[in-house]
């Protein structure tokens, strides 16, 4: 049942997104004219004590900016440790066989703007992960054919991480469509192969897992298992609680899941209360639009943080 929820509410973001990938053809569209950009380093902003929180974004009808605009009424805090880019792809080049990354026209304006969009959240010392989406071209994180195509995608991934400043990037093993345009279901060596070679690739930057998917399920192959290579993983039903099927230690771990303004403040509280008796070190929200969402996070940070969520447009 929150599958189906989740894919109404990107319905318009994959859409959007598969009309770009056939106006431009099965070409890589990674390549910005920036150099590599290294992060910023964040000024210095009041601690806050307690879990992680995460805020996926949907830049397709909104600002990443919008992850900076909450902070912490006792304290000053950032509300928002972790802003999420949603939504890169991977897509299939049908000519060459070949998995490639790929941004939309929204994607790529935040990236090509990286000093309004991105530099401002780093600065207050919020990370920006790019999540990258399934595009039902076939192409997934669980159906590389080889290792060498996998550390190909991977190359892609930890180049763009490079090229825009980000702080890393985020799986989510939705909408593939595997076997779509004639590529194979999922294999088991696949994700393994990617995971290992873009933590080789980028040793100090986050790697987060959206357990759902073919891919959450294949984390070992060949006596090599990728779970400790992620830094974080989370439950990906809104208004849930589920454990990630990954074997991580609680403080890298979000079983609460809410999209705010729709989850319920109620639920939103005890979730949130939860993850703190429980002792979970990560909240998840999805879809932070640009309203004044005080009431929404603030069911949260009551509970995370002991204070209520300051708004600032």
């Amino acid at each position: 049942m929150f599958t189906l929820v989740r894919s109404r509410l990107r319905a318009a973001a994959l859409a959007l997104s598969a009309v770009t990938a056939l106006a431009l053809g099965a070409t890589a569209t990674t390549g910005a004219t920036a150099a590599a950009t290294p992060a910023p380093s964040p000024t210095n902003s009041p601690a806050k004590q307690g879990p992680t929180s995460v805020a996926y974004i949907e830049v397709n009808n909104n600002s990443m900016l919008n992850a900076g605009k909450y902070t912490l009424a006792d304290g000053g805090g950032n509300v928002f440790d972790v802003a999420v880019i949603f939504a890169a792809n991977i897509n299939y080049d049908t000519t060459k066989k070949a998995a490639y990354l790929h941004f939309n026209e929204n994607v790529q304006r935040v990236l090509d703007n990286a000093a309004t969009e991105i530099r401002p959240l780093q600065q207050k010392g919020i990370k920006v992960v790019l999540s990258v989406l399934g595009n039902h071209q076939g192409a997934g994180f669980a159906n590389f054919p080889s290792q060498q195509a996998a550390s190909a995608f991977a190359k892609e991934l930890s180049d763009t991480v490079a090229e825009y400043g980000l702080d890393g990037v985020d799986f989510d093993d939705e909408y593939a469509e595997y076997g779509a345009n004639g590529t194979a279901q999922p294999n088991d060596s696949s994700f393994v192969h990617l995971v290992t070679a873009l933590r080789a690739n980028m040793p100090d930057k986050i790697i987060s897992l959206y357990n759902i998917g073919p891919a959450a399920s294949r984390l070992s192959y060949g006596g090599v298992d990728v779970s400790g290579s992620f830094d974080y993983a989370w439950n990906p039903y809104y208004g849930t609680w589920q454990v990630p099927g990954i074997a991580l230690p609680k403080s890298k771990l979000s079983l609460a899941a809410v999209e705010i303004g729709r989850t319920s403040r109620s639920t939103t509280a005890d979730l949130a209360r939860r993850t703190v008796s429980e002792g979970y070190g990560v909240y998840l929200t999805y879809n932070l639009d640009g309203s004044d969402r005080s009431a929404d996070v603030s069911a949260f940070t009551r509970e995370l943080y002991g204070s209520d969520a300051l708004y600032t447009p």
